[in-house]
This record gives structure tokens, C-alpha cells and sequence, in this order.
């Protein structure tokens, strides 16, 4: 993920976040067969100044999140370094971490005495035939071990994991996806061993087939329907409190979302897989088309969330090229849609003739983003149009 400079822009109270992402692990040690390649992490100390930048802005932040691109235990020493410079600055901030859970329970007390105050443990599933469908590779150490002898592995360290970060006084969420046909009836089983190893509660998540992963995978199930989602969920629920999944800038709540449920939306596709964005401040989409001097380009990341990829500057026009074909050739043409606060009817008209959607926005990039993915939530602060 890319940290983007933002100008200060008067157009609207500062917004409180309640967790904000900072994508700082440098390393994977797992991989899903149906995933899309993974972002670039975020330096130690961009993501500090940036934290910096916002509460300068007097944006109130609760808490932060240390998610991806890779996972957050597989190079602990870089963990607990990102966090005593995050501690040592805003020590009244919550911290939590996202991981697979390997090496979670040696670490347990480490992360306890560092400063985490809650870990999010991503299981889908507890047992070993099913590992083997979902993960392509997992890799424990520096080398991978073949996943009949792994998943065993995996299984054991992530229940111990979660008894022992319990133990140390840590909060334990687990956050699930749901492969139709591969997991989608293990979600009882897997609740149920979470819950016995002191988990607090569960986020059930579906799973979105992009053209991508089924190009590269031909085991690839189809996305989750809300019909298997609501099924997931209610095996879940029986073993654990269920409730939406953390969210990446605004606040979580108990209540879980519903796939937004609209023909119309554009969707990704193997030659545009991404989106763009026009916005001043990296968290919400409030800039005019013609007013945006850089686009922020999104796009899935391994367990399949939408995520910041790059901030691409938008360019001069060469004489005689018409602007919007220009931008199309530069900052779009990897991307089927673009979110903006507003926009001529030229600009979309053209744009439309050139394979790209513009999408007329008001609301945070997080949510709209996730929409257009096969997520996210259903309400928005103002409808989507073109």
C-alpha cells in the first residue's frame, strides 16, 4: 500500500475514525489459492507521520489495525518494533494485530507486554482436507512444507494461539471466509473450536470469485450467495456472537451487513480489476473529476479486501489528445470505474465509450469500495449514480 500526501481541503468537519489500517507486515507466510496478489507494505515511519498528519487535523482515532499486506507475526521483530514506535508516541491508542495465529501462543506474552490489546485470528477452517483446498502454501519458517504435513500445524497453533493470547489478557476476534462448496458448512466446527479456546466473537465474511482468481485457479469456487452467507453465519452464531468485520476506517458495530444487491454496479474484470478515486484526504471521495491532480487506485488483496495499491499523479495533456482519452491511457487503464464527488457529462460520456464507469459518490472509500468488490455495506450517505 501507498502512504499519499494529502493537501488540507475546508470541505467538511474532520470525521472520527475509530480504526485506522496500517498495512506494515512485510512478509506473507500463507497464501490462498484464490487470492489476489498483495500490495507493498507501509514503512514504520510513513505510517507515523501520517498518524501525525491526522491528529494535526484533530481527526480522532481510537485505535489502529495492523493488517496486511502480509501477516503481522510472520516477522516479529519488525511487529514489535512498528509497535513500540507506535506505543512510545500514542500510548493511549488501541492496538490490534491480524494473523493466521502461526507462532501466536510463544509470542502471546510478548505481544501482551508490547502494548497489543487485541488480536484478530483468521481461521477458515479447522481441518486439514479443507486447509488443502483453501491454501496454496503455508510456510511456518523461511521454507514451505507440504501442506498434508502443515495444516496439522496450523490447525494446533491456532487454537493454542488463541488460549494463550487469552491467557495474556488479549482480546481474541476471529474473522472467517466463506468458499461455497469448500467451508461453507464447517462454520459451526469452526466457531465452536474458537469459542471453546476463548474466543470473543466472529465476523463471517463471502467470498468474491474475481476474474483473476479464476483465470489463475481452476478450482475456484463462485462467490458466496447472501443464501449460503445467512446459513454460514447462523452455524456460526450458535457457537459465537457474530458481528461485522473490522471495519478499515470507521467504527464496528454488532450488527452484520448485508451484500449490497445491485445489478447495475460495475465489477471488476482480468483486464480491469481495479478502481479509482478522487479524494483530498485518502479517507473519503470528495474531489470533482477535474479537480483531482492524483487518483487513488484500489484493487483486492490477498484474502480478497479491497486495498490502496498506488497513487497515480494525474498528467499534463499532450497537444492535440482529447483530456479524458489521455486519462483513460494513464491513470485507467487498468480500472473499470472511477468515484468522484462530481463530474461533467462529458467526461463520463467519454470515459463510458472507453470501458470506464464514473461513479457520482459521496461517502467514505472504504465502504463504496468494498461495494463494488461484492462487499461492504449496504447504507450509504448518499446514493451511488453516474
Amino acid at each position: 500500500m501507498t502512504l499519499v500526501p494529502f493537501p488540507e481541503h475546508k470541505r467538511r468537519p474532520p470525521r472520527a475514525l475509530d480504526w485506522l489500517v496500517l498495512p506494515l507486515a512485510p512478509r506473507a507466510n500463507n497464501r490462498i489459492r484464490f487470492a489476489a496478489p498483495v500490495g507493498s507494505p507501509m514503512p514504520v515511519d510513513r505510517a507515523v507521520a501520517w498518524i501525525g498528519e491526522l491528529t494535526a487535523r484533530r481527526r480522532r482515532i481510537h485505535g489502529i489495525d495492523i493488517r496486511g499486506p502480509g501477516d503481522a507475526l510472520a516477522e516479529p521483530h519488525h511487529l514489535f518494533q512498528a509497535v513500540e514506535n507506535l506505543r512510545g508516541k500514542w500510548p493511549d491508542l488501541a492496538i490490534r494485530i491480524t494473523t493466521i495465529g502461526l507462532g501466536s501462543a510463544a509470542l502471546a506474552a510478548r505481544l501482551a507486554e508490547a502494548g497489543v490489546d487485541e488480536v484478530i485470528l483468521q481461521v477458515d477452517a479447522v481441518h486439514g482436507e479443507i486447509m488443502e483446498q483453501l491454501y496454496a502454501w503455508i510456510r511456518p519458517g523461511r521454507r514451505t512444507i507440504p501442506l498434508a504435513e502443515v495444516t496439522g500445524q496450523l490447525a494446533s497453533e491456532q487454537k493454542n494461539g488463541a488460549e494463550a493470547l487469552v491467557r495474556a489478557g488479549l482480546g481474541v476476534r476471529i474473522m472467517t471466509t466463506v468458499y461455497p462448496g469448500i467451508n461453507d458448512n464447517h462454520l459451526g466446527e469452526i466457531a465452536a473450536s474458537m469459542a471453546r479456546a476463548g474466543a470473543a466473537s466472529i465476523s463471517v465474511l463471502p467470498f468474491t470469485a474475481t476474474p483473476a482468481a479464476m483465470a489463475a485457479e481452476k478450482a475456484c469456487p463462485p462467490s458466496c450467495d447472501t443464501r449460503t452467507l445467512d446459513r454460514a453465519r447462523a452455524h456460526a452464531a450458535a457457537h459465537l456472537p457474530l458481528e461485522a468485520a473490522p471495519s478499515t476506517t470507521g467504527a464496528e458495530c454488532g450488527a452484520v451487513p448485508r451484500p449490497l444487491r445491485d445489478e447495475g454496479l460495475p465489477r471488476p474484470t482480468a483486464a480491469r480489476p481495479h478502481v479509482a478515486v478522487a479524494s483530498s484526504n485518502g479517507m473519503d471521495i470528495d474531489l470533482h473529476l477535474g479537480e483531482a491532480d492524483r487518483l487513488l487506485i484500489y484493487g483486492p488483496r490477498e484474502d480478497g479486501l479491497a486495498c490502496l495499491l498506488e497513487a497515480r499523479p494525474v498528467p499534463p495533456v499532450p497537444p492535440g489528445v482529447s483530456r479524458w482519452q489521455n486519462l483513460a491511457g494513464t491513470c485507467l487503464h487498468d480500472c473499470f470505474a472511477v468515484l468522484v464527488a462530481n463530474a461533467g457529462e462529458a467526461p463520463k460520456k467519454a470515459l463510458r465509450e472507453l470501458g470506464i464507469r464514473v461513479m457520482i459518490c459521496s461517502d467514505n472509500i472504504e465502504g463504496t469500495v468494498d461495494v463494488l468488490f461484492g462487499g461492504g455495506k449496504k447504507k450509504r450517505n448518499k446514493e451511488t449514480k453516474e
